[in-house]
């Protein structure tokens, strides 16, 4: 549909996410199929689909393939569940979501990118994402309890706000630290509340509201 970048997501896909060790045949087909390149500014789509992240603007960054595939494996979705995002950004994270999960929930604190990724998804015609500008760090606690959530900026702490938020038995993904950042996968148990870390990683830090 999209000419040669079909062929550059499969590339991608193969090279950059499948080579460093994702399986999941869920997600492997999402990073195949979303056009990352719609969801950043014109004049870079020629490293659309480059391992790297790129700016957005409002010092903000799409983050790059392996790691959006990588935190959505991590979530163990296998279609259905009910997904918080912290942190709409580009809006390219909240679609590999979208083709997946039952329903997305996302927040975005900047008002400019979280109407224009409103208005790349609307046009791409997902219906299965309900969208909110405001403080993500708070949650969606009306909507409360998600069975994953994903947090695509640095929390200077273990978010404990949204770690409540989650169904038993759930998961969230969240990168957490300031200078030096870890990547967590926390799991909500019957007795509170297990947190492995996964990864060193660089993600810009999460705003909260003034």
């Amino acid at each position: 549909m999209d000419g040669d970048h079909a062929r550059e997501r499969r590339l991608m896909t193969e090279s950059q996410i499948r080579a460093r060790g994702v399986r999941d045949p869920l997600v492997l087909a999402a990073m195949a199929r979303v056009p990352r390149h719609l969801f950043m500014p014109e004049g870079l789509w020629a490293h659309a689909y480059a391992d790297e992240p790129l700016p957005i603007g409002e010092g903000q960054t799409i983050s790059q393939p392996y790691i959006v595939a990588y935190m959505t494996e991590a979530l163990g979705l296998d279609g259905g569940e009910k997904v918080l995002e912290v942190g709409t950004g580009s809006g390219y994270q909240t679609a590999v979501l979208a083709v997946i999960a039952g329903e997305v929930w996302t927040v975005e604190i900047v008002e400019t990118l979280a109407l224009r990724a409103r208005a790349i998804l609307d046009g791409l015609g997902y219906t299965n994402i309900h969208y909110r500008v405001g403080d993500g760090s708070e949650g969606w606690p009306e909507e409360a309890p998600f069975d994953a959530i994903i947090v695509t900026a640095a929390a200077p702490r273990m978010p404990a706000a949204l770690e409540n938020q989650l169904a038993q038995g759930g998961r969230m993904i969240v990168p957490v630290g300031t200078d030096l950042q870890e990547l967590f996968l926390v799991r909500r148990v019957k007795k509170g509340f297990e947190r492995d870390r996964l990864l060193g990683v660089r993600f810009v830090p999460l705003v909260k509201a003034s």
